[in-house]
């Protein structure tokens, strides 16, 4: 997984990059606020980790756009050429 920052602070613009692997997939349930549940993905690198959460209509989003062109992915093969 690789994560893309921009922020802007008092010095200007910041970037920050970072790549890891998830490490676990948290689903956060509110008992009290049913509208309030959301989705964690928790990622770990080299030298960096975070927690990335989605509300349950983001999910629903994502869900919604890699769901008709997941096929593409599963069909889809590398062929390597050799190097001369």
């Amino acid at each position: 997984m690789d994560v893309k920052v921009k922020k802007q602070n008092s010095d200007g613009m910041v970037r920050l990059e970072t790549q890891g692997i998830i490490k676990e997939i948290l689903i956060n349930e509110d008992f009290a606020n049913p509208g309030k549940e959301s989705v964690s993905l928790c990622f770990r690198g080299k030298n960096s980790s975070g927690i990335v959460t989605l509300s349950t209509q983001e999910v629903e989003f994502l869900a919604s756009k890699i769901k008709p062109n997941l096929h593409l992915i599963k069909k889809s093969k590398v062929i390597i050429s050799p190097k001369e």
